[in-house]
């Protein structure tokens, strides 16, 4: 049996995703920046994206500005923010992402801010106490804060986090990769000037995502070349990504609160599985609270086979992380468990599910992890 328990690192594409890419394809290769009618087919085709992205996030078309994916969002947001806007102090987490977290501590090291971490809650949640504390002994200040983290699924409550960046005049970016296409977002109700968004989250394409700026905020190119993305962006448009990612995320809001329940349905039928079977298990972050209902982070019991968990797990066909899919490679260690305390002698262990999971393949995990621990639980 395989069993796909990796969704916060990527998604399989959607059919219905797969059929409206396509078309395009097959029959529209005209540069979009061309004049003549196979350009402005082309053309037509990115601009009706565009709309429609910005519809569901009601904000307008002029905001959005599609890029290669997350990492490259976060970066112009962060970079350009310090470069243009006068910003000299900045305020994240160390549970963010490293697409933000490298780039603050470059910007540090170059010398062009002053970076400052916010204090974390014992589950992982941002001390907005002290985000407030920060925000008023410091200098102008840009907020760079995860929806949802994509280790352990903590949600950022967005709105206070936007008041509190109005009260003192703040810039606000949040990384929503994990989150676009899992939540309702109106991003005309929320004080946040930079949105980050990867397609292949929601059963998009790779390799294509977004920047919401807001028209708050005027910055200068991240990269530079010709004139798309309204002299934002310069390189030839993803067309076929940008098609796909509008389709996915029209899909995904679509089908919005079947999926959620659905999936947190599984989500909590995992939990009381592993409560029940796996003695002594524990769960890293806020499982049970204000969650990502895709993502469960779970703290195993010691095990002699521990070091081997992943690779005993993908033996048995059960893809899963032991953190995010950025540096579940590397012999670091999770930067976010560690932050958070997370008992580092214990094997930690991400799943993360999408619509296309089943209790059967939830069931199977839980029989594999009881085969592991049948052995010796320390």
């Amino acid at each position: 049996m395989k069993v796909y328990l990796d969704n916060a690192a990527t998604t399989p594409l959607d059919k219905e995703v797969i059929e409206a890419m396509l078309p395009v394809m097959q029959n529209q290769f005209g540069n979009p920046s061309s004049i003549h009618g196979f350009g402005r087919t082309t053309r037509s085709l990115i601009e009706n994206a565009r709309k429609s992205v910005a519809k569901i996030l009601n904000v307008s078309p002029a905001e959005i500005f599609f890029t290669s994916g997350g990492t490259e969002a976060d970066n112009q947001a962060i970079v350009c923010t310090i470069a243009d806007l006068g910003i000299k102090h900045a305020i994240t987490s160390k549970i963010e992402h490293h697409a933000v977290l490298h780039t603050l501590e470059a910007l540090e090291k170059q010398g062009k801010i002053k970076l400052s971490f916010v204090k974390l809650t014992k589950n992982g949640h941002i001390d907005l106490n002290h985000l407030e504390e920060l925000l008023k002994t410091n200098e102008r200040s840009l907020i760079s804060l995860m929806h949802a983290n994509n280790e352990i699924g903590n949600l950022l409550p967005m709105k206070d986090v936007g008041q509190l960046a109005e009260k003192y005049n703040a810039i606000f970016h949040s990384d929503t990769v994990q989150t676009m296409g899992h939540y309702a977002m109106d991003l005309q109700a929320i004080n946040v000037h930079f949105v980050t968004c990867a397609a292949h989250k929601f059963h998009g394409p790779k390799g294509v995502g977004f920047l919401y700026i807001s028209n708050k905020v005027k910055i200068s190119p991240f990269i530079h070349g010709g004139a798309q993305e309204r002299n934002m962006r310069g390189g030839t448009e993803n067309l076929y990504g940008i098609v796909g990612l509008a389709k996915a995320l029209e899909i995904a809001i679509r089908d919005l609160k079947e999926h959620q329940e659905y999936i947190q349905g599984l989500k909590t039928y995992m939990i009381k599985q592993l409560e029940e079977n796996i003695p002594g298990v524990e769960f890293n972050g806020d499982a049970k609270g204000s969650c990502l209902y895709t993502v469960l982070n779970v703290l195993l019991p010691s095990n002699e086979n521990a070091e081997m968990m992943l690779f005993n797990l993908d033996i048995n066909g059960i893809a899963a992380s032991g953190g995010s899919a950025c540096t579940s490679g590397s012999n670091q260690g999770s930067h976010v468990l560690k932050a958070i305390g997370s008992d580092q002698t214990r094997p930690s262990v991400r799943f993360s599910f999408s619509k296309y999971n089943t209790k059967e393949e939830i069931d199977y995990c839980i029989v594999k992890l009881k085969e592991m621990y049948a052995v010796r639980v320390a």
